[in-house]
């Protein structure tokens, strides 16, 4: 009898504080789902027990939290898997955007990507290539609130709710450890934050304070999401100086779907794939360590092959997907060859030239139709149209 009075207590308890904490003049009615639920219960007396944090905050928190239906419909695979293709994948990131964006982010932050090199070992254009595609430089963070998205994916969605209360619990714990409003931060549907989509549990282990203000800003601007990136790829075994990937060729009859089926980690030696008939474009390999077969097909195009070494490995933990970090390379490697040199030395094709903008085109039009007009005597000094270009 006493214990059943004392969860009685308890259930008020949290409906007393869910109503409390509800915008201005907002009715207990309408007090949302998560505070009040047993599963919700268990899991704050919980988190709060292992990690010292009072349970009133959190509840009161969680009962500003809403159910998003939008990151269910984001985050669930389709009924029906549609054809990979990677042309139509490389094509999102290997635009004029991001290849303009991107320079202009590297003349922006040049002396932090140089500094992050030194201390890391990570160039400039591969920290680039995964903020391009990742938000465009910091251009496409997302809107989702990111305690309403994971709460969401936390106790509705129960093929990944174990990920995501980890990622919640981080939430909190990286809320209490920033001095900020665990409502206050704002993401991807899937509740990766700021210029690097970082997750919370992400942050709390590899950001880093890059700007040395005391405090790791992934909204304002790209100073510490550039330190945290080259930390993060170097604290999975990014080694410097040596390849991320090549493209290869199979000989006539070479059956590749073994290799494939290896997996992502590189663990094919140079002997064995030269005995299963992979060759490079041409000369040699780049590199004698172990590698992957990577294989990125397009309908009605042949199949591209690359190898991808330790660096290519370490980009899918970012991701773990190989179109992910050949997009990230490609990315990279134009980037590049436009700052660079015209010519591209790396096996991936330069972009487009960018098209002239209306005014530069008018203007040339003009400069090749208009006839030339004959010379009157000059009795003042002669003044010219200036074209501006952009």
């Amino acid at each position: 009898m006493k214990s059943g009075i004392i969860k009685t207590h308890a259930s008020l308890l949290r409906q007393g504080i869910a109503c409390l904490a509800l915008a201005l003049g907002a009715a207990c009615a309408h007090a949302d789902d998560y505070a009040m639920r047993e599963d919700v219960s268990a899991f704050v007396e919980e988190i709060a027990a292992r990690n010292g944090l009072e349970t009133a905050p959190i509840y009161a928190a969680l009962s500003r939290a809403s159910h998003i239906p939008r990151v269910i419909d984001l985050i669930t695979p389709p009924a029906k898997r549609g054809v990979r293709s990677w042309q139509r994948y490389r094509n999102q990131f290997l635009g004029s955007r991001h290849i303009g964006d991107g320079l202009s982010t590297w003349a922006q932050y040049e002396n932090e990507l140089r500094r992050a090199e030194q201390q890391y070992g990570v160039p400039p254009e591969i920290i680039l290539g995964i903020l391009g595609v990742e938000t465009i430089y910091g251009n496409n963070k997302g809107n989702f609130e990111t305690l309403s998205a994971l709460a969401t994916l936390a106790f509705d969605y129960p093929p990944r709710a174990e990920l995501f209360r980890g990622e919640l619990e981080s939430l909190f714990l990286l809320a209490r450890e920033q001095g900020r409003p665990p409502s206050s931060y704002v993401g991807s549907y899937a509740g990766a934050i700021g210029w690097p989509q970082f997750l919370p549990s992400s942050i709390r282990r590899y950001a880093v304070d890059f700007s040395g203000d005391g405090k790791i800003d992934f909204d304002s601007d790209g100073v510490d999401a550039i330190g945290s990136i080259a930390n993060y790829l170097h604290m999975h075994g990014w080694t410097a100086g040596t390849p991320v990937a090549v493209r290869v060729r199979l000989v006539p009859g070479a059956n590749p779907a073994p290799l494939i089926e290896a997996g992502i980690e590189p663990r094919l030696s140079q002997a064995h794939l030269l005995e299963a008939g992979i060759r490079p474009l041409s000369g040699a390999f780049p590199s004698a360590n172990a590698a992957t077969l990577v294989d990125l097909e397009t309908p009605g195009m042949e199949t591209e092959y690359w190898l991808g070494y330790r660096n290519f490995y370490v980009i899918t933990r970012y991701n773990r997907s190989s179109f992910y970090a050949m997009a990230v390379f490609q990315l990279a490697s134009a980037l590049r060859t436009e700052k660079t040199s015209p010519f591209n030395h790396d096996g991936i094709e330069p972009p487009a030239p960018r098209a002239k903008s209306a005014v530069t085109r008018k203007a040339s039009a003009s400069a090749k139709t208009k006839p030339a007009k004959a010379k009157k005597p000059r009795k003042k000094a002669a003044t010219r149209k200036k074209t501006r270009r952009r």
